[in-house]
């Protein structure tokens, strides 16, 4: 069956360097790699994996290269789009040779896996923290669901929108969302969307959309409730999402997350 995994928000940086002076995220992405490697002959058939953003922690041309090198490892293909924290113009430079990436404006795509397809949406505006798509998006958005026709589709984002409950993470999702969830509210076949940005599994319905949050190789955002809680992130066990079709009486796309800490062997029921 049909299957991709997500890798989200993997902020690479330079070598031997820590985000916020704790996060070691190359080697967060090396961890997910081999995870990702060592468990593709449980897992089945599997096209690609999707990172949603959030490639590089500064988008500079290093980090890009690096992100690379890591990702040679991984046995599977990728696709990416960019987040708050990518560089437009660097990302494109560093993969201007990778199938899907255009030759100019927003870095977006679509892929059909068969039952279903992805549509890969750009979301950085530059300079900012928050996510906003252009005009030429929305035309491509547009032309994409006339042409795809009710296929059920999967719409992949940096920025959410949707309510994670971390006030500072909610300020900084996508602002003009609601323009694009009136499209996807008119869509004619199943449909959700799938988006990074908040470094944790959240799951949400926004009208008759399903929206999903994927977690993060490496740290979290730190999920405090208290009105004195300083914005934060936390050392968390990292995790990836695997997405699957299913072909059957209830025929349509399953998620599941992927811890990628060791753990023992499994052990045979009873």
């Amino acid at each position: 069956m049909p299957a991709f995994i997500q890798i989200t928000d993997t902020h690479i940086v330079e070598k031997g360097h820590l985000v916020c002076g704790v996060s070691d995220t190359n080697a967060a992405l090396r961890k997910a790699v081999n995870s990702i490697n060592n468990r593709l002959p449980a897992l089945g058939q599997i096209d690609c994996a999707i990172v949603t953003g959030d490639l590089t922690d500064n988008g500079t041309p290093e980090e890009y290269a690096h992100f690379a090198e890591i990702m040679a490892d991984l046995k599977l293909p990728w696709i990416a789009i960019p987040g708050n924290h990518d560089n437009r113009n660097a990302m494109r430079n560093a993969f201007a040779r990778q199938h899907w990436m255009p030759s100019f404006g927003p870095i977006q795509w679509l892929q059909d896996f068969g039952p279903f397809a992805v549509l890969g949406l750009d979301t950085l505006l530059e300079g900012a923290h928050h996510g906003e798509l252009s005009a030429p998006a929305f035309t491509f958005v547009d032309e994409q669901l006339i042409k795809l026709a009710g296929k059920p589709l999967v719409v992949a984002t940096h920025h959410p929108w949707m309510y994670s409950g971390i006030p500072e993470m909610d300020a900084d999702n996508l602002r003009n969302g609601a323009r694009l969830m009136e499209l996807l509210e008119h869509y004619s076949g199943p449909i959700r969307m799938i988006s990074g940005h908040v470094h944790r599994a959240i799951t949400g319905q926004v009208g008759r959309v399903l929206c999903q949050i994927s977690p993060s190789p490496c740290h979290s955002v730190n999920r405090d409730q208290r009105k004195d809680a300083v914005h934060s992130l936390a050392l968390e066990p990292g995790a990836v999402t695997f997405f699957t079709w299913h072909d059957g009486a209830q025929s349509g796309l399953i998620s599941d997350i992927l811890s990628l800490e060791k753990s023992a062997p499994p052990v045979p029921f009873e």
